[in-house]
């Protein structure tokens, strides 16, 4: 019954995205653009980040540590950013979804906590992003400024 309330959850939030396919890998001259921009926005507000973007599947292509961010915030990166792409959603979704049962805690390889997004090029999903260090909203915020440079 568990698992089967779990993949309710998991269909009915962010259909659309989940039905967008994979395309090509990100390439790492656009990893450095989305990290560029998250990075620009992260400090004009003068936060320190981990940021960390994923291929299609789940491989690291570009991690930046800026100077002071707390260690465990390179990995909290790397999995929010294999969780949005391997899922094909945001980490909010599961993040809300704790809110509502806490068995989404249960699903394998996942991570509850806002601030990764997937990257979608041209209609399809070509890698994510995952921001860690601050607040899980401020991450998001982060994320969704890397994304902005992608078309």
């Amino acid at each position: 019954m568990k698992a089967k309330i779990l993949f309710f959850f998991l269909l009915t939030s962010s259909v659309a995205l989940a039905q967008t396919e994979y395309g090509a890998n990100i390439s790492l001259a656009d990893a450095k653009k989305v990290a560029a921009a998250a990075e620009a926005h992260a400090v004009s507000k003068k936060w320190a980040v981990v940021i960390a973007i994923v291929d299609t599947g789940g491989n690291l292509v570009y991690l930046q540590k800026q100077d002071g961010t707390q260690i465990g915030s390179l990995e909290v990166a790397q999995f929010k950013a294999k969780t949005a792409n391997n899922f094909k959603r945001s980490t909010k979704v599961f993040q809300d979804g704790l809110a509502e049962s806490p068995r989404a805690l249960s699903i394998t390889n996942a991570i509850a906590v806002e601030g990764g997004e997937p990257i979608i090029s041209n209609g399809k999903i070509i890698g994510a992003i995952g921001v860690s260090g601050l607040k899980a909203a401020e991450d998001t915020e982060v994320a969704k400024a890397g994304l902005a440079v992608i078309k």
